[in-house]
């Protein structure tokens, strides 16, 4: 399902079977999610290489490999998150830092994705997925399981921890963080009654409008919805010295704020790409706790349909795609 230019959906299209060169893999593709990122390069919010094939949520088998790809045989089971190689020169590359790469290729953005029945992938950027989960309720790991976990990283181990836009990413990483015996409160659209309970349903203590303050001050908040305007609302929901974690891609501008808001060594913070690192520890713990993913399954070729299911906000949970 190729993206030819913004704004103009998705259509079917049929390739020649590519062949893995270098370190590549060929994979072939058992489940892709559907991701707010995926939206974003859809509609044209941040802007990539075009035509594309979005999808970075991927899990499939080894088809064939190229001659000096390492760590995966064939018929083994791996994914593909949304970075998909670095320069591994630039100072960010050499402190560790891979996920600011000045010269970065991301799946499903500048190089093609899952949205396929195939995918080639560099084997380096590559991960074993736990036997575990099956390649559908495996899939939102790639992503919104990775970038969530990062976030909460970043929060800190404050005991107290909100949540903004209760999708994908926040269904995962709710049950992270219960896991590790914090408290979660789910922010979600005002309204969404559905998106509350399902919330409540996970575990977290408290789940109510984004418009509305929480019981108790929080020790950090995660921001997954696209709104900027939350970042102000979050602000003065933590308490002193608290954290607020902008964890997507791409947000709405955020409104003027009072410096009262933010004083007393509350911080902003947001989260770009990931890690290798990230990956492997997340997956780790993902297996131990075990993250449970509530999944609705479509065929590749509702991918349009997806999409728009997850605009609207329609999706408890995550979506996916298979071929």
């Amino acid at each position: 399902m190729q993206l030819d230019a913004p704004d103009r959906g998705l259509h079917m299209i049929e390739r020649p079977m590519p062949v893995p060169q270098g370190t590549e893999l060929l994979i072939e593709i058992g489940a892709c999610g559907v991701c707010r990122t995926d939206i974003h390069v859809v509609d044209g919010d941040i802007h990539g290489t075009l035509p594309i094939v979005p999808g970075h949520e991927i899990v499939g088998r080894v088809a064939a490999l190229g001659p000096e790809a390492n760590g995966f045989e064939l018929g083994d089971r791996v994914g593909v998150p949304w970075l998909g190689r670095t320069c591994g020169r630039c100072r960010y590359c050499r402190a560790e830092q891979e996920n600011l790469c000045d010269e970065p290729i991301f799946t499903g953005f500048s190089r093609d994705g899952g949205f396929a029945s195939h995918v080639v992938a560099d084997a380096r950027f590559c991960l074993a997925i736990p036997d575990i989960f099956d390649d559908a309720h495996a899939a939102p790991l790639l992503c919104a399981g990775l970038i969530g976990f990062r976030s909460l990283r970043m929060a800190g181990d404050g005991r107290e921890i909100g949540l903004y836009g209760f999708g994908a990413a926040a269904h995962i990483v709710a049950q992270v963080a219960i896991w590790q015996g914090r408290n979660v409160y789910a922010f979600t659209r005002p309204g969404d009654e559905k998106g509350q309970k399902f919330a409540r349903s996970l575990g977290c203590i408290w789940a109510g409008s984004s418009d509305e303050a929480p019981p108790t001050e929080l020790d950090a908040a995660i921001i997954f919805a696209p709104v900027g305007a939350l970042v102000p609302a979050a602000l003065r929901a933590v308490r002193k010295g608290g954290r607020v974690i902008c964890a997507g891609i791409h947000m709405s501008d955020i409104p003027a704020f009072p410096y009262a808001d933010l004083w007393e060594e509350r911080s902003i913070r947001s989260v770009a790409n990931l890690t290798r690192e990230d990956g492997t520890a997340f997956l780790d713990i993902a297996a131990k706790v075990p993250i449970q993913t509530h999944v609705t399954v479509l065929p590749l070729g509702d991918a349009n349909i997806a999409l728009d299911r997850l605009r609207a906000g329609e999706v408890d949970g995550a979506v996916v795609l298979c071929p």
